[in-house]
């Protein structure tokens, strides 16, 4: 197709890779098919919007419709720029929202497993053990974690003084093995002058980010688990599971210092899909007959 092939020498003009043009040029020749007998070059909005529909009912991805989106508004705009149309057929097209993923969870029982193989050979697995009861038990972000200073910590209420994102501080209940796990922590943390932060380096200063994800990575490996783990996954696992112990979406909202509601809701897929699981393994009904039963 003559006007492809001139769209294609503009691409290499404009510094394009040979990979980009080439999958600009695969998504046209798709949308030129699509759209026959009407020339690509003359197509309407209403064509390219039908064919939009048409690829997402084929249950195509809405990153992969992105960017074939991208590649015809290229397109248009080319033919725009270069006269040999009056507009562009693209504008105002969107690709559907793209899905959001859910957010990885470990079930209970390797969430212990994890926790509870982590010895307290010295001092830093001790503060490795209490960080990550802390933050499963507490559903703390990992910022919020390092965030914490000694007098956040109310032992004589079991309570923990969390700061938020936007600056914002809630009160979460502390757990009884978060809570037996940082006194034997502050039992031996030894920080330098005048650091209060309640999770400490060896250099005595308070612990980075970096540092949590490579231990838990570290340790994870160590204890036999069969994912990558890194901290976030102990927050979703502690929502998760609350979700699936009370039912309380409100409160798990609270706990986890979510703003709105909409952005704790996602875990009620996670809870469906546990639900789902109990239902397919106990359900008489639910069960699939073995393939040589008649």
């Amino acid at each position: 197709m003559e006007s492809l092939d001139r769209f294609a020498a503009s691409l290499a003009l404009a510094g394009r890779s040979g990979h980009t043009s080439a999958a600009y040029l695969r998504d046209l020749e798709q949308l030129a098919a699509m759209l026959a007998p009407t020339p690509l070059p003359q197509a309407e909005a209403g064509q390219l919007r039908k064919a939009l529909a048409k690829l997402h009912a084929q249950g195509l991805h809405s990153r992969s419709l992105a960017r074939k989106l991208s590649a015809w508004r290229r397109f248009y705009q080319w033919l725009l720029d270069s006269a040999q149309r009056p507009d562009d057929p693209s504008l105002g097209l969107r690709a559907p929202k793209q899905d959001k993923p859910l957010p990885k969870a470990l079930p209970v029982d390797s969430t212990a497993a994890l926790l509870d193989r982590i010895d307290d050979a010295d001092p830093l697995s001790v503060r490795d053990r209490a960080l990550f009861e802390l933050i499963y038990c507490c559903g703390l972000r990992l910022s919020e974690a390092v965030g914490l200073n000694l007098e956040d910590i109310d032992f004589s209420d079991d309570l923990l003084r969390v700061r938020g994102k936007g600056g914002k501080t809630r009160i979460t209940p502390l757990g009884a093995a978060a809570r037996a796990c940082l006194q034997q922590w502050l039992a031996q943390r030894q920080a330098a002058e005048g650091e209060n932060a309640l999770f400490i380096a060896r250099h005595g200063g308070r612990l980075g980010g970096r540092q949590v994800e490579k231990r838990l990575r570290d340790w994870a490996i160590k204890t036999g688990a069969q994912q990558h783990v890194h901290p976030h996954m102990l927050r979703h696992s502690f929502a998760s599971h609350l979700l699936q112990s009370s039912g309380d979406l409100r409160a798990v909202q609270e706990l986890l210092g979510h703003a709105n509601l909409s952005s704790t809701q996602i875990y009620t897929a996670l809870d469906f899909q546990h639900l789902a699981k109990v239902y397919d393994d106990a359900h008489p009904r639910a069960r699939k007959k073995p393939e040589n039963e008649d």
